[in-house]
């Protein structure tokens, strides 16, 4: 799959550089490797991607970079398109061999899963990891823990690879993408992917613990004034997938004013009001939603940021 990275459009910015070459588009990502900045056991995504059991948990693994730029992004040091190599000094550049190695020691760990959090960058080494990882003794199902900011097609490449989609539906309108996100686009392409995801993966499978081993989780977090649109984005998904989806709702906002870009966006300086997040929830408990996940207490501080 190198031949993915000599003209690089994994994303739907298709920068079309030759990371073979060192050039480097809006993510930031070169060469033919991952960046791994974590891997370690996760306790806190939802239960049926955790489990409850202290003793285990999801298999993550945090890839460096990202397609987008998220404003309000609590991952900045190891989101951008440089590497904050003093927050985030222990970033590994990892082949498909040392990244299958990476998994078998999460399952020998005791993970539920392996979990790839932002990895589209990195599909064509992820591919064949997972494939070597299976021949020699993986078990456990594959999340691809997205943004949604995908292509289909890139989606497409990973039928067969992927048996859970963790994905988020981030914005409602093109304007919020471009002024949050710096991807106008967002609100037009994420739909057509997740409809891709589902053609892979279909309705979600429990198994006998209550665990997911195949299907999708759509993530919504609810962003202070925009409650409405996240009432349009559940809306639009029961109709379209109704019960075959499990839907996360989240109220976990945290204002990170520090960030840069941030203080031209005051609304955004300001934790989720409780009442925009039970509006949204009231709305979703009327559609009578099977597989939902809604947050309660106050939104989740920066203590639970990794520390890279």
């Amino acid at each position: 799959m190198d031949n993915l990275f000599s003209n690089c459009t994994l994303c739907p910015r298709a920068c079309g550089v030759n990371r073979l070459a060192g050039k480097a588009g809006f993510c930031g990502a070169v060469g033919s490797y991952a960046e791994v900045a974590k891997t370690m056991i996760h306790h806190w995504e939802e239960p049926c991607i955790s489990g409850k059991d202290p003793d285990r948990g999801s298999g993550t693994v945090f890839f460096a970079h990202c397609t987008l730029r998220c404003v309000y992004c609590q991952n900045q040091a190891i989101s951008g398109r440089v590497l904050d190599a003093s927050k985030a000094p222990n970033v590994r550049k990892m082949d498909a061999s040392s990244l299958s190695q990476a998994f078998l020691d999460l399952q020998h760990q005791g993970a539920h899963n392996i979990n790839l959090v932002t990895p589209t960058h990195y599909l064509p080494v992820i591919v064949p990891a997972v494939a070597l990882a299976r021949e020699n003794g993986l078990q456990l199902p594959i999340v691809y823990n997205t943004s949604g900011y995908e292509t289909a097609e890139a989606i497409h490449r990973l039928a067969g690879t992927v048996d859970i989609y963790l994905c988020d539906i981030k914005y409602w309108t093109a304007q919020t993408g471009k002024a949050y996100s710096m991807a106008p686009d967002y609100a037009g392409v994420v739909w057509a992917a997740v409809e891709e995801m589902f053609r892979q993966v279909g309705p979600c499978v429990f198994d006998e613990h209550g665990m997911l081993i195949k299907g999708i989780v759509i993530r919504h977090l609810v962003l202070p004034g925009r409650s409405y649109a996240a009432k349009k984005i559940i809306g639009r998904l029961f109709q379209r997938y109704g019960n075959n989806i499990v839907y996360s709702i989240m109220n976990q906002y945290t204002p990170l004013p520090e960030n840069p870009g941030m203080q031209a966006f005051p609304e955004l300086l300001n934790s989720l009001a409780p009442e925009e997040y039970e509006e949204v929830a009231d709305y979703a408990a009327a559609l009578d939603l099977e597989y939902a996940y809604l947050q309660e207490g106050e939104a989740i501080s920066e203590s639970f940021i990794p520390m890279w």
